[in-house]
Formats: C-alpha cells, structure tokens, sequence
C-alpha cells in the first residue's frame, strides 16, 4: 500500500486507529502497472469531511465533501469534538461518493494523501478566520435573515458590502512593530468595546442587530486586509533584500479561506503590483476545506518520490507543525520601514 502524508491545513482529527481500520477495509496493488498516477485525497482538517480523486495532468476525475456548517451555526463557531464526531461519521461515504464519481475502485490507486500537519497559508487564514468568527458572533449576524446561513468570514464579508469602513477608525494590530507577525486579539478587543457603546448608544439589548452593523464590518474587513498587506509586503521587501526573491516576477500563492475573501485578495493585489510580484490564489470553490488540494499534493510527493509510506504503521498527525527555519528576529533586526500604499 502506498499512503501519503500531506502538509497542509490543521491537523487531522481522526483517530490513529481510525485511519488505519479505514485504509486497511482496501486492498491494494501496487505491483500493478497503471498507465497513470491516480491519487485519493482525504481532507479533515477542520469542519468539512472532504475527498477526491485527481490524477497525475491535474484532472479532478471525482470528489465529495460533506460541510458541517449548519451544525456549528448554532453554537457561533467551531468545537472541536463535534467536528471529530461529524468526520467519523461521514468519511467513509464520502470516499464512496468520491471513488464511485470518478469510476475508479480502490485497487486502481496509486496512493492516498491525508491531512497530517499544519500548513503555508495558517498564519493568514487562523488569525483571520479568528477574527471574522468573534466580529460575525459579536454583531449577531446569526440573527440576521441575510447572513443566518453564513459562516462568520463570508457573512463579514458581504455585509461590509454595505457599510463604509469610514465610519470607525480601528487601530492597525502591531503598528510599531517591524516584523512579519500577525495578531488580531487587540482588534477583536477594540471591536467588542465599540459594539458595547453603540449598544448602549442605540438602546439595545446584547445580541440584537446594530443599525451601524455595516460600517462595524467594513471597517474590521479594512483593517484586517490592512494588517495583512502590510505585514506580507514587509515580508516580501524582506526576502527581496536578502536575495531570496528574484528582484522581479516573484510569486506570493494565497490559499485556504483567506484567499476567498475578494477583499483580502484585492489588498494583497496592491502589494504584489508595488513590489514587482505576481499574486496566485485559487479558484473561490477551492479556497475552503476539499480534497482536490489534498490529492495534488500527493501526486506532486508521488512523482518526485517523497513522504511515500508503503505500510500504514508510520502514518501520525501533528497538532503544531513548524515550517521551514524561524527567522523572525532577523525579520526585526532588519526593522524594515514598508512605504504606504493606498488602499
């Protein structure tokens, strides 16, 4: 049996034992010449149960994904052990749902790659996700007709659709401070105070809708993009400096649920034109949880022949993961100013 182990998103919540009954129920041959590479991808990193089948050109030949939205509406975000529940309960449909759409049986695999670790766009994506989620609870948008069937990111984001970002001045997260970190708890902090005073402005009682609730998401929408453009074009500025990027032409990949907010990515657009870069994100559909991510990466590790497991004893999940050598100090060492950009 060939097994993957993919380095992206969150960890895989599924038990060990789980994961080995689960691949153990197929029978694999991989003595067997196939005239392409097909890879399942198996994606539990958060709140969605999600698999695919691509093969080696970058056909997405079948996937299925079974989203747990609904369920954690009611609680105003995500628990942990009802995403776990919900993945037991549903990954093994789905992978049917997924192989019997794409006409391939188990033993036509090449590999399955499953979420293991944490990945590249979690910096961005979990301190955002955080902050929308807390903005989204706080303004009460679960009440709201519109947005109920939302989740917290998309709901901020189409409702400061309407509002103007102008009317609330928040403070940028970590103004003063040259690196590259990012940190939203002081944001949600200012954010949660001005909702209280414009309760008690307007008269209303904790978890009805505000008149302003428009402006209040525009304006955290802003400064967020904002933290997160500014943060990445010092990054960038950084890695030009150090000869890291070519002065030209380089390429900054946003992906997972950031890269779906159009207004993040319209931001981070300023940056890569400023600083010479090329912005890639993928397509909206495969901006959240899905297999299709998860299957590429394997055929990518199956065709150079890396973190290729033959056997299903080696296969483990990591709840922090770091990437690559910190070099964080030398980022603030280098106290790099970042020119203004309008945004």
């Amino acid at each position: 049996m060939l097994t993957l182990n993919k380095i992206l998103g969150v960890p895989c919540r599924l038990a060990k034992w789980q994961i080995h009954g689960f691949l153990k129920s197929f029978t694999f041959h991989p003595e067997k010449q196939l005239l392409h590479k097909l890879v399942l991808g198996i994606e539990t990193s958060c709140d969605d149960t999600a698999a695919a089948v691509v093969d080696e050109t970058g056909n997405i030949l079948g996937e299925a994904i079974h989203s747990q939205t609904k369920v954690h509406l009611k609680t105003g975000g995500i628990i942990p052990s009802v995403a776990q529940q919900l993945h037991r309960e549903n990954i093994e449909k789905i992978v049917k749902e997924t192989l019997s759409a794409s006409g391939i049986t188990p033993n036509e695999l090449s590999a399955i790659a499953t979420t293991v670790k944490p990945g590249l766009a979690l910096s961005l994506g979990v301190g955002l996700e955080y902050s929308t989620q807390l903005v989204a609870r706080r303004l009460s948008l679960i009440k709201h007709p519109a947005y109920s069937t939302m989740s917290g990111g998309k709901a901020i984001e189409h409702l400061a659709k309407q509002g103007n970002r102008l009317h609330f001045d928040f403070r940028h997260p970590l103004h003063f401070c040259r690196n590259c970190d990012f940190s939203f708890s002081g944001l949600q902090t200012a954010v949660d105070r001005m909702i209280t005073q414009k309760e008690k402005e307007e008269g209303i009682e904790k978890g009805e809708i505000l008149s302003c609730a428009a402006d209040i998401a525009a304006a955290v929408q802003h400064t967020v993009a904002s933290h997160i453009a500014k943060r990445t074009h010092r990054a960038i500025l950084f890695c030009q400096q150090k000869g890291v990027l070519t002065p030209s032409n380089a390429v900054l990949v946003v992906s997972g649920g950031v890269a779906s907010n159009l207004y993040i990515r319209k931001t981070l657009e300023i940056v890569t034109k400023a600083t010479n870069c090329i912005l890639l994100c993928p397509p909206l559909k495969l901006c959240t949880d899905n297999g299709i991510m998860i299957a590429w990466n394997g055929i990518e590790k199956l065709c150079a022949g890396l973190g290729i497991l033959h056997n299903t004893e080696g296969i483990r999940y990591e709840p922090k993961c770091p990437l690559g050598v910190d070099i964080s100090k030398q980022v603030q060492e280098a106290a790099i100013k970042v020119p203004s950009l309008k945004i």
